[in-house]
């Protein structure tokens, strides 16, 4: 809730704040970093808003340090702005700064990366975030970075650090990549993601990394050469109180809901295009709603165009978590069909609300969403004909459907709430700080 989010931009303030020390019984000073923290462009905004909630309602003082998009956070969380150049703000990405906007070298850094091509956020958040945390030294028992995975984050924070990495952005590079059509483009995805090498360095070098899932885990030995008992799992979940299911709203009939990126590969909007229109043919009133923003050129686009869809797909972006949950409960079907995922909120929470779940066997999915037929629908990746087939399979057979959407919201109440997520990431601020306190004693 925006209004009833505390923004504190003053050091000084917090300080005075703080200089009590530990809050509660056994309760911590966290200062949770964050990048990117908008909820409604990306996983890592959802994980800082729900993460920091939880924890100010078990007794810990919550401080987030971000920067643009800043995150939306609830009552009894304080926001601190630690802004960036904001170089790929809307309606203007990758604008170059007034002069009178440059304030210290960290921003020539910022400026100089996007002009070449590449990622700077991650470098440059770290840089600040060191800064700002120097200048507060002794006010907080343990820092939590929500992957910057930047250079500026190692060595001496003046509290112990603890990382989530959700899953290793080579990931997404690998896909990218994949996607990339001639050596012009293959070259610029290179340079883009180049931020990656350094986030390798990174994280070999961190004490205490958590991730959301198991599949996370082995990629991110794999692919970061992070030694495997540094990493630690801790499920994250769906905000079960708020997506629950509620009579009151009707379903409509043909309706399938996504949240997906139009112009990312990764999350394989463009196979349910492709399913949503082989699916019409025996279920004419199928459509999909998109939760995401509309791109207006690429292959989503232009498969909608090919396939004669633009009255059957609608795209909604800023809604908020309540209005989300909303149009969940009005789908007959949600469908999550992505190539891969570290973890999948969108399959959490559809499956909170009693939805009926297809998705992938992409990346972690399969953790989230549970046995084909069991909890959801399951099909590979990449294959439109998989998805044609469950959509209308669910969409035509109303007992599965309240099968499955009971069955879901069972196994997510049991496994993957934010509370549970909340009280796991405590036991490992304690073990960071308890590890810290030794170190310092020999």
């Amino acid at each position: 809730m925006n209004a009833e989010a505390v923004r504190d931009p003053s050091p000084r303030q917090a300080a005075a704040d703080l200089a009590d020390g530990p809050v509660g019984d056994g309760g911590l000073r966290i200062a949770l970093l964050t990048y990117k923290g908008n909820p409604y462009c990306g996983g890592q905004g959802v994980y800082v808003r729900h993460l920091s909630r939880e924890l100010a309602r078990l007794g810990h003082r919550v401080e987030v340090i971000g920067a643009q998009p800043y995150p939306v956070l609830d009552e009894g969380v304080t926001l601190t702005e630690l802004p960036s150049l904001d170089l790929y703000r809307q309606p203007d990405p990758f604008r170059t700064p007034r002069p009178g906007e440059y304030r210290d070298w960290v921003d020539a850094v910022e400026v100089a990366t996007m002009w070449t091509g590449g990622f700077p956020e991650p470098l440059t958040f770290s840089l600040r975030a060191r800064r700002h945390l120097a200048a507060r030294r002794g006010e907080f028992d343990v820092v939590h970075d929500n992957q910057t995975l930047g250079y500026g984050l190692l060595g001496d924070l003046g509290a112990p650090l603890v990382t989530t990495i959700h899953h290793p952005i080579t990931v997404d590079r690998q896909l990218d990549l994949a996607a990339a059509q001639g050596p012009v483009r293959r070259a610029s995805v290179r340079r883009w993601y180049g931020f990656t090498r350094m986030q390798r360095r990174v994280a070999r070098r961190l004490p205490s990394v958590l991730t959301v899932s198991g599949t996370s885990r082995r990629e991110i030995v794999e692919h970061l050469g992070v030694r495997p008992e540094r990493v630690e799992v801790v499920h994250i979940g769906a905000d079960s109180r708020l997506f629950s299911p509620d009579p009151a709203v009707p379903a409509v009939p043909g309706r399938i809901v996504t949240t997906s990126s139009a112009d990312v590969p990764l999350k394989g909007l463009i196979h349910l295009v492709e399913a949503l229109a082989k699916t019409r043919a025996e279920h004419p009133d199928a459509h999909l709603v998109v939760v995401g923003k509309r791109a207006d050129d690429g292959p989503v686009a232009a498969a909608i165009e090919r396939y004669g869809l633009g009255g059957a797909v609608e795209f909604v972006k800023g809604i908020s978590d309540r209005e989300l949950a909303d149009l969940l409960r009005s789908a007959q079907v949600a469908c999550v069909p992505s190539l891969y995922e570290g973890f999948s909120l969108p399959a959490a929470e559809a499956m909170a609300t009693g939805t009926p779940l297809v998705a992938t066997t992409g990346g972690a999915i399969p953790e989230v969403a549970g046995p084909d037929g069991e909890t959801c629908l399951a099909v590979p990746p990449g294959e439109a004909g998989a998805l044609a087939t469950a959509l209308g399979r669910l969409l035509g057979d109303q007992e599965l459907r309240a099968r499955l959407g009971a069955a879901g919201r069972e196994r997510v109440l049991a496994r993957f709430t934010w509370e549970q997520a909340a009280l796991r990431t405590a036991d490992r601020y304690r073990e960071a700080v308890a590890r810290g306190a030794a170190v310092r004693a020999r």
